[in-house]
C-alpha cells in the first residue's frame, strides 16, 4: 500500500487553483468546503482534512486524490 505525506497538498492545492483560475472563494463554493478550510490547507496549517474535503476540491479542480497528496 502506498503511504503520503500532506507535505504537497498545500502547493498543489494552490498550485492547481491558480493553474484554473479560481478564487479561494470559488473553489469553497463549488467544493462545497468551508472558505476558511482552503485557506488552511493552501497555508500548511490544516494537516487533517476529510475525505469529503479531498473529493470536493479534487473533483473542482479535475484531479484525483492521490495527485493532490503528491
Amino acid at each position: 500500500m502506498k503511504k503520503y505525506t500532506l507535505s504537497k497538498l498545500a502547493g498543489n492545492i494552490k498550485k492547481l487553483r491558480l493553474q484554473n483560475e479560481l478564487s479561494r472563494e470559488e473553489l469553497s463554493k463549488r467544493a462545497k468546503v468551508n472558505y476558511n478550510t482552503i485557506i488552511k490547507l493552501e497555508s500548511g496549517a490544516n494537516k487533517n482534512p476529510t475525505i469529503k474535503t479531498l473529493i470536493g476540491i479534487s473533483g473542482v479542480l479535475k484531479t484525483d486524490i492521490e495527485s493532490l497528496l503528491g
